[in-house]
């Protein structure tokens, strides 16, 4: 039974493989989505096989219904303009698991009396106190000496590290939601970057405490359990508020990195859990989405001009960027009309959507502008910035799911020098990757990030509800160009109406 399960991991592990490669193509996502489902299935079905007690079964199944009940709900529930708070929860619950499974494999090493020592009564005698320390530490040793000096080191630390990271991602996660939903009206969920007193400072005195927490911690686990127990419990709660200052130190137009990032840290916290449980199948899937994860952060950074150490230790090395209180003048606005007669003298259109097009879930009568466009002879295009909404391909997908041809829809990189010899832009809810003051205006939160240089078309038209600024919370002076004219409203409708008189 034993090699069954072994083989039914591998193929899961194979089929994971397949589904990451599956995704990295538009035309391969559905086949690659399908992969990890089988996967995941055959993955579940061998970890039920293995259970050996009828109480084991119960427990899983009560757990498997309750998973699939609530995923079945968001699953109808969620749109796609909350996709992105709700994968930095399930990141989340990845870390919180990871933490769990730590705290409980350790409790097996050394049994109950690691706990019991910490619940003695104040009244008990002190020889009653010093025959508990005695049962533990006999329970201890009984169970290190199955293990290896080196295996019991090496599984001390895999429980250490497991917890540490399980931990930091969980509260991290946790704030990235408050920060993705904006809803939460505490400091920390504010788009904002929270910007303490001595911040990196206090970062690098919670690794450190933490260091030393782990060197009392293995120290200790075999010799004197209730000591390692608390440095594991002081460390959990270092961790958990380490999460929560690095992601709320982080400002809100990197925030899509910051998904990312945490998407590979719920990778290695998975990871950490399977060298704990001694599975092979989480320890290749958590390594899968941990690499993937960190490898799609860096690329974003890079994409961004940012600092990748920057951007996953909280903005060190960042400067604080002055307020921006220059005046840039007045917009200029357009109808529906003069939108729709724009762009029906127009030869090349090209349309750059924000996450604005998907809260306003535009993406459908955008895709029917295009269609009535192109039958007009007209060469219309799509340029996504590599952050556009708050999560990697977060328009891809929409656009995708609106049955726009995928030969159409071109990264930054190779649209960007093709503005010059646009007609039109339409800019339908981008802010911050449209934002020239990344390029001009040194002094700008997003100074340094490249962006889609739209303002170099003959004509750029911003679809807004109104004049607020961004999620980066600078304000745009591409609303105030010679070229451009604002056309306020909701995204959806205003699409719509243009459609009509074209």
């Amino acid at each position: 039974m034993l090699g069954l399960i072994h083989v039914a991991y591998i193929i899961s592990a194979l089929l994971f493989i397949l589904s990451l490669a599956g995704l990295s193509k538009q035309e391969t996502a559905k086949l690659g989505c399908t992969s990890g489902i089988i996967g995941m299935t055959i993955a579940l079905l061998a970890t039920f096989v293995g259970v050996e007690t009828v109480v084991g079964w119960a427990i899983i199944v009560i757990a498997m219904v309750i998973g699939a009940a609530i995923g079945l709900y968001l699953a109808k529930k969620v749109e796609m303009t909350q996709m992105p708070e709700l994968v930095a929860m399930l990141h989340s619950f990845v870390g919180l698991a990871a933490v769990l499974v730590g705290f409980n494999s350790f409790l097996e090493l050394v049994g109950n009396d690691a706990t019991s020592t910490l619940t003695v009564s104040a009244d008990a005698s002190l020889a009653q106190v010093a025959e508990l320390l005695a049962q533990a530490k006999q329970s201890v040793s009984e169970h290190a000496d199955k293990l290896s000096s080196k295996e019991l080191a090496i599984h001390l630390v895999e429980v250490f590290l497991g917890v540490f990271i399980g931990a930091v991602t969980f509260t991290g996660s946790v704030v990235a939601y408050g920060k993705l939903n904006g809803s939460f009206k505490l400091t920390i969920f504010k788009s904002k970057p929270l910007v303490l007193p001595f911040r990196h400072g206090l970062n690098i005195l919670a690794l450190v405490v933490s260091f030393i927490l782990m060197i009392v911690f293995m120290c200790t686990a075999t010799s004197n359990s209730s000591v390692a127990l608390v440095s594991l419990v002081v460390m959990t709660v270092i961790a958990l508020l380490f999460g929560i200052h690095l992601v709320a130190s982080i400002g809100g137009a990197d925030m899509p990195v910051v998904i990312s990032m945490l998407n590979s840290y719920s990778g290695w916290a998975a990871a950490a859990a399977g060298f704990m449980l001694n599975n092979d199948l989480l320890i290749v899937t958590g390594s899968l989405v941990g690499s993937s994860g960190a490898i799609l952060s860096y690329i974003m950074c890079k994409a961004m001009n940012r600092s990748f150490l920057s951007v996953i230790l909280g903005g060190l090395g960042n400067k604080a960027a002055a307020a921006d209180e220059e005046e840039h003048g007045e917009h200029k606005e357009l109808s529906y009309g003069d939108v729709a007669d724009l762009l029906k003298n127009a030869n090349s259109v090209v349309i750059t959507p924000g996450y604005g097009m998907a809260v306003a879930q535009a993406q459908y009568p955008v895709a029917t502008l295009t269609e009535k466009l192109r039958a007009k002879g007209i060469n219309v295009r799509f340029g996504i910035h590599p952050v556009a909404g708050r999560l990697p391909g977060h328009m891809n997908v929409l656009l995708a799911e609106a049955k726009v041809p995928y030969d159409i829809v071109l990264e930054m990189d190779e649209i960007n020098d093709d503005f010059a010899d646009t007609d039109v832009v339409l800019v339908i809810g981008a802010n911050d990757t449209v934002n020239p003051a990344a390029l001009e205006n040194p002094n700008s939160p997003i100074a340094g990030m490249p962006v889609l240089e739209v303002w170099n078309a003959k004509n750029v038209v911003i679809f807004k509800r109104s004049m607020s600024v961004g999620y980066a919370g600078v304000q745009n002076p591409l609303f105030f160009k010679e070229n451009s004219y604002m056309c306020f409203g909701d995204a959806k409708q205003s699409v719509e109406e243009i459609v009509k008189l074209i």
